[in-house]
């Protein structure tokens, strides 16, 4: 079973990305005034560029997923406080936690890594 579909109960979409282009959010400030664009901070960006409140922690699954390596480990989740990627559990060897951390870090929107809930065995 992948990590999405473990962590989030989702089947992969067809056009999700790791690092999609944001989507512009429209926003109505009043109903004469036009609608101002704000963007979606990147920690927020969802598997296909919307906003997404776990936006990070998916993305983050999906490169899991897309990686050879890590896509058997079953024993380790992914969360996010905002920028953080928190990864919690276990994890084989620490070869392996090393490239999570790799992998997670490359995600547009990780600003760190935090295996303080991680064992390694």
């Amino acid at each position: 079973m992948g990590w999405l579909k473990r962590l989030f109960g989702l089947e992969k979409p067809q056009n999700a990305q790791v690092n999609p282009e944001p989507q512009p959010v429209q926003q109505q400030v009043q109903a004469a005034a036009p609608a101002a664009t704000q963007s979606i901070p990147p920690e927020r960006v969802g598997l296909n560029g919307e906003y997404d409140q776990s936006g990070l922690a998916k993305r983050v699954a999906l490169a899991f997923d897309q990686d050879p390596q890590l896509d058997d480990v079953d024993t380790l989740w992914v969360a996010q406080t905002s920028g953080t990627v928190v990864l919690k559990g276990k994890v084989p060897s620490q070869d392996i936690l090393n490239k999570m951390v790799s992998v997670a870090r490359s995600v547009n929107g990780a600003t760190s890594v935090d295996t303080s809930q991680v064992t390694i065995g």
